[in-house]
């Protein structure tokens, strides 16, 4: 008999939504628990130990209130804090984000490739590991998109500060011959449809999430946590902002409810959520 845990998924705020959003296509019943640390969005200027260390107490909340696996759905995160939280939490088994470097490089056919993603991500020994180890031979552009995350935050999915950003990141790339863009921010999948305008058809676009869905899967099955049955697992969303704003994002991009919780950051630990929307 198998034991179904819920899946703990955090990003600083809705990108990792995205991801959320791919798990549950293809584990629709599996009980889930969505941590936005709006709070302290965005983490891609933040200084790594910064954001290792929410990332460490965030994991703490989750696992407190019945995670049992994690799924860290923010690539600044994930390079800053997945091998740190692996080795503080040896029990829990963990998903994390890895910029999609490897299937783009086996699939270019110009041999250029361009990847936007936060600056902590870009500084990260986990994106030189991929880019070093997967990426021999292909020209590799990169850009920030400074500001995206908040446009993203805000709503402004097809806004013309958006749109700015993202022509700015894109022209110069798009004018080297890139084939492939890399999505290495789990926010920025909600602005693909922006993106294929810009690049237009011949331009292939990369979203890790449903990759990471898979591969949350097979550690369900692995530690024997996989729910059974057709019934829609119970999903709860906190957050470290406001709950009603969260409901409104949650709303807009998914189209889906949930049970909305406000949590409160107190000397580097979350606190108990307060009664839920």
């Amino acid at each position: 008999m198998n034991h179904p845990a819920a899946i703990g998924i955090f990003d600083s705020g809705v990108g990792g939504l995205s991801v959320y959003r791919a798990i549950r296509e293809i584990l629709p019943a599996q009980p889930v628990i969505y941590f936005a640390d709006q709070q302290h969005v965005p983490y891609g200027s933040r200084p790594l130990e910064e954001v290792r260390n929410f990332s460490e107490a965030i994991t703490h909340f989750l696992i407190q209130h019945g995670a049992g696996l994690i799924v860290v759905a923010c690539n600044t995160a994930s390079a800053a804090a997945l091998h740190h939280l692996r080795a503080v939490f040896p029990h829990i088994p963990f998903v994390g984000m890895e910029p999609a470097v490897k299937p783009a490089a086996e699939t270019t056919r110009s041999g250029k490739v361009g990847v936007l993603a936060t600056p902590a991500t870009f500084q990260g020994a986990l994106y030189a590991s991929v880019v070093e180890r997967f990426a021999s031979g292909v020209k590799i552009m990169s850009d920030t998109c400074n500001g995206l995350v908040q446009e993203i935050e805000a709503g402004r999915l097809n806004g013309n500060s958006a749109r700015h950003i993202l022509e700015t990141a894109l022209t110069p790339m798009l004018r080297e011959g890139i084939d492939t863009v890399v999505l290495g921010c789990t926010h920025y999948p909600f602005v693909i449809p922006l993106i294929e305008e810009i690049c237009g058809a011949g331009v292939r676009v990369i979203d890790p999430a449903p990759a990471v869905a898979r591969q949350t899967r097979r550690l369900l099955e692995r530690h024997n946590l996989l729910a059974e049955g057709d019934q829609p697992g119970e999903v709860h969303f906190y957050t470290s902002g406001d709950p009603l704003t969260l409901r409104r994002q949650v709303s807009a991009l998914l189209g889906e409810h949930g049970r909305y919780h406000a949590a409160r950051w107190e000397d580097s630990h979350i606190l108990a959520p307060e009664p839920s929307l």
